[in-house]
C-alpha cells in the first residue's frame, strides 16, 4: 500500500474531528444524567451516604428532600433567625420527613443541646438525615462530636469534614474541647 496523500490525510483527520466532537456532545449529557442530585444549600457536607449538613437550604431545596432521598431533617438553629425558612416544618412534613428543631444559641452552646442532639440522631436509626442550622456551624461540629464521642470514630477523620466548614473558637471550641476530654479523647482543634 502507498502512503495516503494530503488531502487523504486531511480529509480523514477532518473525519476524526467530526466523530470526537459528536462523542464529547453526546457523553457530555449522558454523563451529567449519571450524577445523582444533589442539595443546594450553602456548605453542604457529605459525611455519609445517610448523613449530611449544611448551611440554611432554601424553601425550594427544602421541598426536594424527598426527591433527594432524605427521611428527617434536624434544624439546629433558633425558627427566628433572620435566614430562617419560616414554613420549614411545613415544608418538611409534607413529605413525610421527620422535622426536629433544637433551637441552640449559637453563642452558648451547651451539654443539653449536644445530649439532646445526640438522643435525636440515635433515635432516627439508619434514615437518612439532614443536619442544618445557618451555615453549618452548629451542624458541623455536634456532628464532630457525635461522630467521636458516640460513634467512636477517629478524630481526625471526623475533623476533616468539621475544618472545611471552620475551624471553631470561642464557646464552641471550649465546649468542644470539654466533651472530648470528658470522654477520654485526646485531640486538639487546629
Amino acid at each position: 500500500t502507498r502512503p495516503a496523500s494530503r488531502p487523504d490525510r486531511r480529509r480523514r483527520a477532518s473525519w476524526l474531528g467530526r466523530i470526537a466532537a459528536a462523542t464529547i456532545l453526546f457523553a457530555v449529557p449522558a454523563m451529567a444524567a449519571t450524577q445523582a442530585p444533589r442539595l443546594v444549600a450553602p456548605n453542604v457536607v457529605d459525611v455519609s451516604p445517610s448523613l449530611v449538613t449544611s448551611g440554611q437550604p432554601t424553601a425550594d431545596a427544602l421541598a426536594d428532600l424527598k426527591a433527594l432521598g432524605f427521611d428527617a431533617v434536624i434544624y439546629l438553629a433558633p425558627p427566628t433567625v433572620s435566614d430562617a425558612v419560616r414554613d420549614e416544618p411545613l415544608i418538611v412534613a409534607r413529605q413525610g420527613l421527620v422535622f426536629v428543631n433544637i433551637p441552640i444559641r449559637f453563642d452558648d452552646p451547651s451539654d443539653a443541646d449536644v445530649d439532646t442532639f445526640a438522643a435525636v440522631l440515635r433515635a432516627l436509626g439508619p434514615r437518612k438525615v439532614l443536619v442544618h442550622c445557618q451555615v453549618n456551624f452548629r451542624a458541623s461540629a455536634l456532628v464532630f462530636l457525635y461522630r467521636t464521642t458516640v460513634l467512636g470514630e477517629a478524630p481526625r477523620a471526623a475533623y476533616e469534614a468539621l475544618s472545611g466548614v471552620w475551624v471553631p473558637h470561642g464557646a464552641w471550641r471550649k465546649l468542644i474541647d470539654r466533651r472530648l476530654r470528658e470522654r477520654g479523647i485526646e485531640f486538639d482543634l487546629l
